[in-house]
């Protein structure tokens, strides 16, 4: 089972793909794949199956690389609430993610 830590820091890894997104995509034939894109295959085949609020998170932060307060700014929420659902999409990519 994945730490909640190991969670966090692959959701960074995550956050940092889909910002330049692009280094990676043009690079990938030259240098290599890099690791990341493995992450994010893995974390996106466990988000499809989850509640519509986790998914829709995850593209929030994560894809589209919202801050939480700019996330809750645009959606209407209180920040607070943000964090409490991160915890939750969290936990559920601990209960859902298998190890290799």
């Amino acid at each position: 089972m994945y730490s909640l830590e190991q969670i966090r820091e692959d959701l960074r890894d995550i956050r940092y793909y889909y910002a330049h997104k692009d280094v990676f995509d043009k690079n990938e034939v030259s240098v290599g794949v890099n690791v990341v894109k493995r992450k994010v295959e893995k974390y996106n085949a466990v988000i499809v199956f989850a509640p519509p609020r986790f998914y829709d998170l995850y593209v929030g932060l994560y894809v589209d690389g919202y801050a939480p307060s700019a996330y809750a700014m645009k959606c209407g929420y209180a920040t607070n609430y943000i964090y409490k659902v991160n915890n939750e999409l969290q936990s559920f990519f601990q209960k859902n993610l298998k190890e290799d």
